[in-house]
């Protein structure tokens, strides 16, 4: 089971400067986590018969490449850091140029949210295991 995906940006996701705007790089996180929770077998459908979603505290990126329009790029998460029972987890995405520069990292805590309840919850074993098996993060030596 692969972690990246590999995207080609599009008009849409340029500002008027001509490079990749700031939410775009978030919206192509985003996408890598949703396909990684459905390789899992967590896709929407699981998570609305669970009455389980994920949500973000906080969302960082750092931006190092422009990114422009139509180039490849290939997403990838590695979990940086997760609590125990898995409530709580910290995923790193780093964003890659076609030539394997690091173009933005985009940093993102997170937990799990009872629908119905609208607090916070622990995820089923499964998914807390699943989160467990994704790649660690290793932050890159200075």
């Amino acid at each position: 089971m692969t972690n990246d995906i590999t995207y080609r940006t599009r008009w849409a996701d340029m500002d008027p400067n001509g490079h990749m705007r700031h939410s775009a790089y978030a919206d192509f996180a985003a996408d890598q986590r949703v396909v990684l929770l459905a390789q899992w077998g967590f896709d929407v459908k699981r998570f609305a018969q669970l009455r389980l979603g994920p949500i973000l505290f906080r969302e960082e990126t750092k931006y190092l490449k422009e990114v422009n329009i139509g180039e490849e790029i290939r997403v990838d998460g590695h979990l940086a850091s997760a609590s125990e029972d898995g409530s709580r987890w910290t995923i790193v995405h780093t964003i890659f140029k076609a030539d394997g520069r690091v173009a933005a990292t985009v940093t993102v805590d997170g937990a799990w949210l009872d629908l119905d309840r609208r607090k916070l919850t622990v995820p089923p074993a499964e998914l807390a295991e699943a989160f467990k098996s994704m790649p660690v993060y290793e932050a890159p030596s200075k």
